[in-house]
């Protein structure tokens, strides 16, 4: 009498989408996921990578970039259109512009092929650790920074001159680690750390890359900026507003 074969446990698994029109690109990325406990959707296009989020609801989406017809790119834009799940960009390409491009478009990271299964797994992991953001209590909620901005740390936003700006999971990791040691300058690789995990401790671009989108949120002048200060070299520092707040007017 056969005994079926014990499936692997599940390990915290998560519905993710792969959208690849490489079919054996799909069963390799199955085979390693699905072996650490995830459930894995396909889609081969981008159209139906767009259904298949809208009707499925997967947790992480991991998105090609070189597809016929609907490429990563314009899947992606269409995508943030009116989702804000983590996607993994999955790229041949190993031109920064390509991969600067789809940060901009709202990728969370990107994978350049070819790939092996721990890379993979250790990228998801961190992009999943950074869309569980950490959240204040009630009683702090909001923070006023002064009477320009203040920020919505319930609701992951911040509000300029009265109006609210939702921010990406990154970039409100990166504020909250800058608010969090305002008055301090923190190092490039204690917030690559911090945001994104010890596995990018050699990408300083992203850090330089998120605090730009950050004051283009923020800033009056994003090219001369109040609140999030470079210490060339070093890292960046918030403004002590704390410190200004009890300066005396007069």
């Amino acid at each position: 009498m056969s005994h079926p074969v014990p499936r692997p446990p599940q390990r915290d698994g998560k519905r993710i989408l792969v959208v690849d029109d490489e079919p054996r690109m799909i069963n390799f990325i199955r085979m390693n996921l699905e072996l650490e406990g995830h459930q894995v959707i396909e889609a081969h296009n981008g159209l139906e990578a767009l259904d298949q989020i809208r009707t499925k609801l997967p947790d992480i989406v991991l998105l090609d970039v070189m597809m016929p017809e609907l490429d990563g790119f314009e899947t992606l834009r269409m995508l943030r259109e009116f989702s804000a799940i983590p996607v993994i960009m999955l790229t041949a390409k190993g031109d920064e512009n390509d991969r600067v491009y789809g940060l901009e478009l709202g990728a969370d990271d990107y994978v350049s092929k070819p790939f092996g299964p721990r890379e993979l797994s250790s990228r998801i992991r961190a992009v999943l650790r950074r869309s569980d953001r950490p959240s204040a209590s009630p009683d702090q909620a909001i923070l006023r920074i002064d009477g320009r901005l203040s920020v919505d740390f319930n609701r992951h936003e911040v509000i300029v001159k009265g109006e609210r700006i939702k921010l990406r999971p990154t970039e409100y990791l990166l504020l909250y680690h800058l608010i969090e040691n305002a008055g301090w300058t923190v190092p490039h690789d204690q917030l690559l750390a911090k945001v994104w995990g010890y596995e990018y401790r050699d990408e300083a671009h992203y850090v330089r890359l998120y605090v730009n989108y950050l004051r283009e949120k923020i800033e009056e002048d994003p090219s001369n900026p109040h609140y999030i200060l470079t210490e060339r070299g070093v890292g960046y520092r918030f403004l002590d507003f704390r410190r200004e707040a009890n300066q005396p007017t007069g």
